[in-house]
């Protein structure tokens, strides 16, 4: 039983080390930046950089945390990675923390 323990804890010091949580997301290379602005649609309607786009269906939104969320949690404001599918509908909506939403900014100004 102590050897389960041992293993038990060894394995959550190890997944929830702050070395584990700095691992960069990766980003889709087809996504594009944008502002969202939340509450304002009621689903599936979201809007971003002001013209207001269909959440396609299963389309998923992420938040800064890499968790799934639900329409109704976006918040009033967000920069975003957003991927249109071949019918012009956002299927994925990713909101970007500072430091991913700057390197997205330098690489574009490439």
């Amino acid at each position: 039983m102590p050897k389960i323990l041992l293993l038990f804890t060894f394995f959550l010091v190890t997944w929830t080390s702050p070395a584990a949580a700095q691992v960069q997301r990766l980003l889709p290379a087809n996504g594009k930046l944008g502002q969202l602005v939340g509450q304002q649609h009621q689903y599936p309607l979201v809007q971003i950089n002001r013209e207001v786009l269909r959440l396609a269906p299963g389309g998923v939104i992420i938040d800064e945390n890499n968790r799934f969320i639900v329409h109704g949690a976006v918040p009033a404001n967000a920069d975003v990675l957003y991927v249109l599918d071949s019918q012009g509908q956002v299927s994925r909506i990713i909101l970007l923390t500072p430091t991913e939403l700057a390197r997205i900014e330098q690489a574009e100004k490439r």
